[in-house]
């Protein structure tokens, strides 16, 4: 099974969200099980050839590449990712400078759209001079929506790609890619897609992100809660009539989680380690928690952690409305995060007014989200819809008690307490709240804070966190069946 995974971000080397750890977790997951990948994203500023140990492919050279009225000269790197002895993947970075080396991965730019037609063109022309012919092409987000597209007008003479399926992955159906009409009559691309109502419009204007969903032979998306939502007019986007064409063929598969570095048993970046067994070495990074805060160590009083893009997706409008409410609760809060310069500084007022109960830092800090996750004593996420979240499941595993909305994948991972008590059942890993109102939030907190007293009860929800288990090799599997399925159709 030969796999192009093609993406515009990857970590390490280029990331905005969560579509970065995607693209490195699933494609080390299914290399394991035996699947040819190649990962396939553009060389931004944040990559230097020299100091990433890239190598440039003599094999491929030079692309002369046409967009608009312009020829750019592209070309390629590569890097080898070993997994083990036997396996490795291969990452090839589309250089093209005028479009990458910009201040950031995604613009604003007036060539936003050609930015990303030139990266799914190159794509295309890489695995020609390779000769590599992939069963599938796995396509992510509107970057690389229009690949598809591409292939069909420009490159369906080649029988290289005669048996090419495409799997397109939605990881955040808000972002969609919509750009002026010229850039279909610019780029030669046949205008008979594009009509009031035709596959590639949306709004007068050319949807990359409708083309992936019409012209893909199967859709996914990052948990089977956001797969179902999609469809509906509140979490759909525009997108949920476009979809519901293609209902048969959307599938939701929940992101998976590096273990192997989001692991208190093995976490580097935290002080103190521990494990279901030692969960009382918890407290000790909880103690370091507060002291970086400069809060009052009391290990008595719950600490609520929040690390987070501050926007308005992320629910923070609940926090600012409940917030005379908020105050008043016997907890303490931690939060770590950039974002919309309103959020930003709401947080910021509050740790000035109240510094004995919001520690507060804005920017992006890896170290302290770890020592966030392991001293936390719980994890707020109020999202007015969440695609998977990442960090309900690392909270899970941290013995740090998650309180969710229930939206996408947070519902798909977190298990209330008391409902599932109420069944009979001691199951719950976290405290849930499915109406979206600051009233909702702050019962589900106070919920959470009156367990957090009964000792016996609190390990045991949090033991229930820690036994959990989201690996990127249960996702792998399930994408390994969708390509195979594919594979299928193409005989």
């Amino acid at each position: 099974m030969k796999v192009a995974f093609v993406s515009s971000e990857l970590e390490p080397f280029a990331k905005v969200g969560g579509l970065a750890d995607v693209a490195r977790g699933l494609t080390l997951a299914l290399s394991k099980i035996g699947v040819e990948v190649k990962i396939f994203v553009p060389r931004y500023s944040t990559i230097d050839p020299w100091r990433d140990e890239l190598h440039y492919c003599f094999d491929i050279n030079e692309i002369k590449l046409q967009i608009s009225d312009k020829e750019f000269s592209v070309h390629t790197y590569k890097k080898e990712i070993d997994i083990d002895e036997k396996t490795h993947i291969i990452v090839y970075f589309v250089d093209s400078p005028f479009h990458f080396l910009r201040n950031s991965i995604y613009t604003n730019d007036s060539d936003e759209g050609e930015r990303f037609l030139l990266f799914s063109k190159a794509v295309i022309e890489i695995c020609q001079r390779l000769n590599w012919a992939p069963d599938v092409f796995h396509i992510n987000d509107w970057p690389t929506g229009l690949l598809p597209v591409i292939l069909l007008q420009h490159y369906n003479w080649d029988l290289l790609f005669k048996n090419s399926k495409f799997l397109f992955t939605i990881h955040n159906i808000e972002y969609q890619g919509n750009f002026s009409p010229e850039i279909i009559f610019n780029n030669y691309l046949d205008g008979k897609y594009f009509y009031p109502g035709g596959p590639l419009e949306f709004h007068g204007k050319v949807s990359f992100l409708k083309a992936g969903i019409l012209f893909s032979d199967i859709i996914t998306t990052v948990s089977e809660n956001y797969a179902r939502e999609i469809l509906t007019p509140e979490f759909g986007g525009g997108m949920e009539l476009i979809l519901k064409t293609r209902k048969d063929s959307v599938f939701g598969i929940l992101n998976g989680v590096d273990y192997s570095e989001w692991n208190p048993k093995t976490d580097k970046y935290i002080p103190f380690r521990y494990s279901e067994k030692s969960l009382h070495r918890k407290t000790k990074n909880k103690i370091e928690l507060l002291k970086y805060f400069r809060l009052p160590e009391d290990k008595q009083i719950p600490l609520i952690g929040i690390v987070s893009r501050l926007v308005s997706q992320k629910g923070f409008d609940l926090f600012i409305n409940g917030i005379n409410e908020l105050i008043q609760l016997n907890c303490r809060f931690v939060v770590l995060g950039s974002g919309e310069k309103k959020y930003e500084d709401f947080f910021r007022s509050l740790s000035y007014s109240f510094p004995e109960k919001f520690g507060v830092r804005i920017s992006f800090d890896n170290h302290l989200a770890h020592l966030i996750e392991a001293g936390a004593d719980m994890f707020l996420m109020p999202s007015k819809y969440e695609p998977c979240g990442l960090n309900q499941i690392y909270s899970l595993k941290y013995g740090t008690v998650p309180i969710v909305r229930k939206t996408g994948g947070l519902a798909d991972t977190v298990k209330d307490w008391d409902f599932y008590k109420n069944l009979g059942q001691e199951s719950g890993n976290g405290f849930v709240f499915e109406e979206y109102s600051s009233r909702a939030m702050i019962d589900a907190i106070r919920r959470a804070i009156d367990k957090f007293s009964d000792k016996k009860i609190w390990k045991q929800i949090q033991l229930n966190g820690m036994k959990e288990n989201f690996s990127w090799d249960i996702s792998a599997k399930k994408y390994f069946d969708l390509y195979k399925i594919l594979s299928h159709k193409q005989h």
